[in-house]
């Protein structure tokens, strides 16, 4: 007679310890992308990763935008018992909650706005889409698998569903203006946090905060530059600071101008509204915005030996290494270390350089990490331990955190993957890095027209999203996708969480990859 483990009467029986989340964009408030919980995934199964569904949703594209990064709850008390459940946002203010375990519908909810797009206009673009921009978040919803999920609507309102049934926990409020871009949403200590850029629908660019208990909300902006980090702001464990990088303005604090910069803002406890606490602006700031080189990357924010720690971008493609007890040193120009360049030798403002978002963990060992996916060619002086190839369309660049001869911690390069098309932000998980390249045409002049951001023209150019699997230590190929993926990917990212990673694409498609279980 077989005897049965504890594990298997708990599958056998229905009954599921929680999974693993993903409620945010970047996995956390503080961007890290480091699936934390992950125990299926692997360095040894990468390999029998397989395509497990997919699903269509009729979510209107707007421009190049269609679905925002998908989101996991491990496990969601339903009426119809416990459930995996992939919250999928659309841009045309729909969002959708999808059975992990089947890939199949469970509900949806579109929102009835209260903006009414003018006739005779342009339309949706590519910078300014409309629709609903800014990623959904989640939050504990008061008890064990209850949850709340946080969606900004096309007209600014602010709404709280049941992640269970899709249903509106209270009414929706007034957040922002309407037909802004505001991007993903972040929740720390009942606080949402967003920021909006390119003054879309004319609306000024503006940092956001609503306070969940007083409905009250507080606003602060850099005075010209957008900020447009693609995750969203990065929230300070430390310090309850929202961080973000600035772009598209000049850097002049002395005249109140934060952009091309990296600004941090604080809630006043007593009036709920937005103070600036902290702010950076490259040595050659000047020079950047000249060239549009933005510092328009989403943060990531560590502890590394007791300390805490930011690491930013832009699109000049390096790095800059902050302590956040003053992220620009006493001069506000000053951070602990700026990385040579990575890539964009050839300076384009469009189609290389580092975009979304970055990524840090810490190994087994202890060893701490940060990435960034980069566009483009690599930069012929930048030379990496361990290389994978030639890169001719983008890659991963990886860095140890490691203690400089002065004591101090410093970014030291590690490995740089195989080429990927456009390679968007990684994430880890228990060993493995999985990243894409989007085959998105990101190309914004031509020599027949010059500047030309326009859909018609970037749309046919575009090919196809490819998934990989990369040996976290190293960089080395495990697994790729393949032509399994069919359209490309804009404005979105993935999500990995018991087993499974999910991406999704232009054409309105949820793709499932995983391990069969």
């Amino acid at each position: 007679m077989k005897c049965l483990t504890f594990a298997s009467v708990l599958l056998l029986t229905g009954f599921m310890t929680p999974g693993a989340d993903w409620l945010t964009d970047g996995g956390d408030p503080q961007r890290n992308n480091w699936q934390k919980d992950e125990k299926l995934l692997s360095i040894t199964t990468a390999k029998d990763i397989k395509l497990l569904w997919k699903i269509r949703f009729d979510n209107e594209t707007r421009a190049m935008h269609n679905l925002l990064p998908p989101l996991v709850i491990g496990s969601v008390s339903t009426p119809s018992g416990p459930k995996q459940l992939v919250i999928q946002a659309g841009v045309s203010d729909n969002v959708y909650a999808i059975d992990a375990a089947t890939g199949k519908l469970f509900w949806h909810v579109k929102f009835e706005s209260t903006f009414k797009e003018a006739g005779g206009g342009r339309g949706p673009t590519v910078l300014c889409p409309g629709g609903m921009t800014a990623n959904v978040t989640i939050g504990p919803g008061g008890a064990a698998g209850k949850y709340t999920i946080y969606a900004a609507s096309w007209d600014g309102r602010l709404h709280q569903l049941n992640a269970a049934d899709g249903k509106h926990i209270t009414e929706p409020n007034k957040f922002m203006p309407a037909n802004g871009k505001p991007y993903a949403m972040n929740l720390w200590k009942n606080v949402v946090y967003t920021h909006s850029a390119q003054g879309c629908g004319g609306n000024p660019n503006v940092a956001y905060a609503y306070d969940l208990a007083t409905n009250k909300v507080g606003s602060w902006g850099p005075a010209g530059g957008g900020m447009w980090g693609r995750s969203g702001p990065a929230i300070s464990a430390k310090h309850d600071t929202m961080y973000t990088g600035t772009g598209d303005g000049r850097w002049a604090p002395e005249d109140g101008v934060y952009g091309n910069g990296m600004i941090g803002v604080r809630q006043n406890k007593d009036t709920k509204a937005l103070d600036l606490v902290d702010y950076y602006g490259p040595s050659n700031a000047e020079w950047l915005v000249k060239r549009d080189l933005d510092m328009q990357v989403t943060p990531t924010i560590f502890s590394y030996k007791g300390k805490e720690y930011m690491v930013d971008a832009s699109k000049e493609c390096r790095l800059y290494f902050m302590d956040t007890e003053s992220i620009g040193g006493d001069d506000h120009r000053t951070p602990l270390q700026r990385t040579p360049l990575i890539c964009n030798e050839m300076v384009d403002f469009a189609e290389a350089g580092i975009w979304g978002s970055l990524t840090s963990f810490e190994d087994p060992k202890g060893q701490r990490w940060v990435l960034t996916p980069f566009w483009g060619p690599k930069h012929s002086k930048y030379k990496a331990p361990i290389e994978n190839g030639v890169v001719k369309k983008g890659a991963v660049a990886a860095f140890k955190v490691v203690d400089g001869k002065d004591g101090k911690p410093t970014l030291a390069s590690a490995w740089i993957s195989r080429d990927m098309d456009q390679a968007e932000p990684p994430v880890y998980a228990n060993g493995v890095i999985f990243g894409y390249g989007s085959g998105e045409n990101t190309a914004q002049a031509y020599p027949d027209v010059g500047l030309d951001f326009r859909a018609e023209r970037r749309i046919p150019k575009s090919t196809r999203a490819v998934l990989f699997a990369l040996d976290a230590q190293t960089g080395k190929e495990l697994w790729n996708s393949g032509t399994q993926i069919e359209k490309f990917n804009h404005w979105s990212g993935i999500a990995v969480a018991n087993g499974r990673i999910y991406i999704n694409t232009y054409d309105g498609y949820v793709y499932c990859f995983g391990i069969q279980q």
